[in-house]
């Protein structure tokens, strides 16, 4: 693959990142509708209009994808926010989202798994300085206490953490699979989701059109477009670099509030800031130098 081919790729890749920094925002525009209803919402609005856009193109051949694809797609979403929204009500979210968000590190680990990638030690020291960045964002600089009455929903984090890297990194190896295919899984996702709030939750839909309009941005954007835009950055892109790059997103998530009244500007945001920024510059060091000068050496192709 050449390096402008994966450059590209790890650039629209990071586009998911920035949308899923206004997941906060959004979120917190939806009023006061259940995780797995806002879920089966999101994901039936984002898939319905990815399937209308295939049937127009005429590419709903892409959708004939095997069972095992199905499956890998399906659970690789639903089993990552069904954990998360587990975890965050069986455990304190400070701590459950603590360990959820180990899955940037985990992605730049298992990608040493991948044919053709080699785990540096940059790399790994840019992931790490952009977990210590997200640790203060959500702990705020205080100390946390981690309750043994909660194992179920630290269990589930975890589940959490490893459906997501899992997913990220295995679909390197389904390269073959068209993007497109992301429209089925997010339906799949929609349907499964909405089984868990039948069986779960107390049906509360948005009360007023700003609700309305915040459930649909998040089906637009960050429970819609990003997940396009991921599958082709961890499928083409530089894994280990949009790994340590996903630490912006709690990083921009929480400016955004801040921007909007939700939250005061802190020690501890400003200290995350460069933490996680520098963790960034540092794991993508190899493609900004590549990137910088002129007639570098093309990236031997990954087999994607």
């Amino acid at each position: 693959m050449a390096n402008a081919d994966r450059l590209k790729a790890t650039l629209i890749g990071m586009s998911a990142v920035l949308m899923w920094a206004t997941l906060g925002l959004f979120g917190a525009g939806s009023g006061q509708v259940p995780p797995f209803l806002l879920n089966t919402l999101c994901f039936g609005f984002s898939g319905a209009i990815a399937l209308v856009w295939l049937v127009v193109t005429g590419r709903t051949r892409l959708l004939r994808q095997p069972i095992g694809v199905w499956a890998f797609g399906t659970f690789g979403l639903f089993g990552f926010h069904f954990f998360y929204f587990t975890a965050i009500r069986n455990a304190p979210p400070v701590e459950a989202n603590l360990i959820n968000y180990t899955w940037p590190l985990l992605i730049v680990l298992f990608s040493a798994l991948l044919p053709g990638e080699h785990l540096r030690l940059h790399h790994v020291i840019g992931a790490v300085l952009g977990l210590a960045g997200a640790v203060l964002l959500i702990t705020g600089g205080e100390g946390v206490q981690f309750s043994g009455g909660s194992m179920l929903g630290y269990g589930a984090a975890v589940a959490s953490c490893l459906f997501w890297s899992s997913y990220s990194v295995l679909s390197r190896r389904l390269g073959s699979v068209p993007t497109e295919a992301v429209a089925g899984f997010c339906l799949m996702t929609a349907l499964l989701s909405g089984l868990c709030h039948l069986a779960l939750e107390e049906t509360v839909w948005p009360a007023v059109p700003l609700e309305w309009a915040s459930v649909l941005a998040l089906a637009a954007f960050p429970v819609g477009l990003a997940f396009f835009t991921w599958d082709i950055g961890v499928k083409r892109g530089d894994i280990q670099v949009l790994g340590a790059a996903a630490y912006s997103a709690p990083l921009l998530s929480t400016l955004l509030l801040i921007a909007f009244g939700f939250g005061p500007l802190t020690m501890a945001v400003g200290i995350a800031c460069v933490a996680i920024t520098l963790g960034a510059v540092i794991a993508a060091k190899d493609m900004i130098f590549r990137s910088a000068s002129k007639g570098g050496p093309a990236t031997p192709s990954d087999g994607s």
